[in-house]
């Protein structure tokens, strides 16, 4: 996703008539951004055995067969850690063409610096992301904003200014002052995600900014209902781009079964 697959556009229509270019557009949308990509946070849980990992599979083989059931994950070791080219590649081996990692930022820029004067740290972080890159199985990149940061307008259009736009990125709000229309304008503006994250204290605006969606579900119960409505969801934000649907790791594998659920209804 950090290729470029974030812009909308069909190479060689600038000469064809205003009809051809519209239909050459809407096909281009059609079969290239509709994929629904669902997982959990993380995957490395021993505690998943028998419930969703075969009870004798070593846990070095997790994500492997996580990869079997699953498309997507959330990758939490990169907000503390910088993944190494040697563990991106043992990511990339374990994983079939397709699968997608989402990745969420460095604590160092959206915590300790709080995205100000990070342009120099956050071209660093996605440079250690290359390998992922280059295997075409980055996802988004996920700016987790800390719950006590309200927001800052002018601070935001600073960081974005600076932000690659080659980059598929995302952002997560955790304070009620972010859902405002100058909030969602600006991430317009410059083709970035609003993350609809959910949890039992605070549930974001359904906006839509970009031209992917990005689902955070945190919530302590998700029934069978709710999941069927989920469903009808992703399928509908489908419709304008990409979606990756995340769920909350417990240490029961429920989010691992919902999201499989989840993905076998669509």
């Amino acid at each position: 996703m950090l290729l470029g697959l974030c812009n909308i556009y069909s190479a060689g229509t600038e000469s064809w008539g205003p009809g051809i270019r519209d239909l050459a557009e809407l096909r281009y949308t059609f079969h290239s951004m509709k994929t629904i990509y669902a997982g959990t946070s993380g995957w490395a849980y021993s505690s998943w055995k028998r419930g969703f990992y075969p009870p004798k599979l070593s846990s070095a083989d997790f994500l492997n067969f996580y990869a079997t059931r699953l498309n997507s994950v959330e990758v939490n070791y990169t907000f503390r850690n910088i993944a190494t080219t040697d563990l991106q590649k043992s990511w990339i081996a374990a994983t079939p063409a397709g699968f997608k990692f989402a990745v969420k930022a460095h604590q160092s820029i959206t915590h300790f610096k709080r995205l100000r004067g990070a342009a120099k740290s956050t071209k660093e972080f996605f440079a250690s992301l290359q390998p992922l890159r280059d295997s075409k199985k980055l996802g988004p990149v996920l700016f987790q904003l800390p719950p006590n940061f309200k927001c800052d307008l002018p601070l935001l259009r600073s960081f974005l200014t600076g932000l690659q736009r080659n980059v598929c990125a995302a952002f997560e709000f955790r304070h009620e002052s972010w859902f405002n229309d100058d909030v969602y304008d600006l991430l317009r503006r410059s083709r970035v995600a609003l993350c609809r994250a959910e949890s039992d204290k605070l549930i974001t605006p359904d906006v839509t900014t970009t031209n992917f969606s990005y689902l955070r579900l945190r919530k302590d119960r998700y029934p069978a209902k709710v999941r069927k409505e989920l469903a009808k969801t992703a399928r509908s934000l489908a419709s304008r781009g990409d979606v990756f649907v995340y769920f909350k790791h417990e240490d029961a594998p429920d989010g691992a079964l919902h999201a499989e659920s989840l993905l076998k209804a669509i």
